[in-house]
């Protein structure tokens, strides 16, 4: 990750972290970012919900990349996607960028 890159997520960080609690990684961003799509606020959610949410959090954050699309949410609000394009193989470091910018996109930040 760049150095502006990284002053940026920084920032993101620092911010969320006045309203969630502090220590705040990539992964409790992601499951923050799910909650929120969801839309039914935060509850107690079991292991496979948890899973659930990153996955839309993960779906949100790459559609506006192109590789995901919304199709619509099912009786339970879950929001749903389809696949659009298949995802490049990424290295690990290259895939924590990709969803790093993502997740700053997402914030406006």
């Amino acid at each position: 990750m760049d150095l502006e890159t990284g002053r940026r997520f920084n920032a993101l960080k620092k911010h969320l972290e006045e309203e969630f609690g502090p220590d705040l990684n990539v992964q409790s961003i992601l499951f923050l970012i799910g909650v929120q799509e969801y839309g039914k606020g935060y509850q107690k959610f079991s292991k496979d919900q948890k899973v659930d949410l990153m996955h839309v959090a993960i779906c949100t954050l790459l559609e506006p990349h192109g590789y995901y699309e919304f199709v619509g949410r099912d009786e339970d609000n879950w929001p749903h996607f389809e696949t659009k394009d298949t995802l490049p193989n990424l290295k690990p470091d290259e895939q924590q960028e990709l969803i790093t910018l993502a997740i700053l996109d997402y914030f406006g930040f």
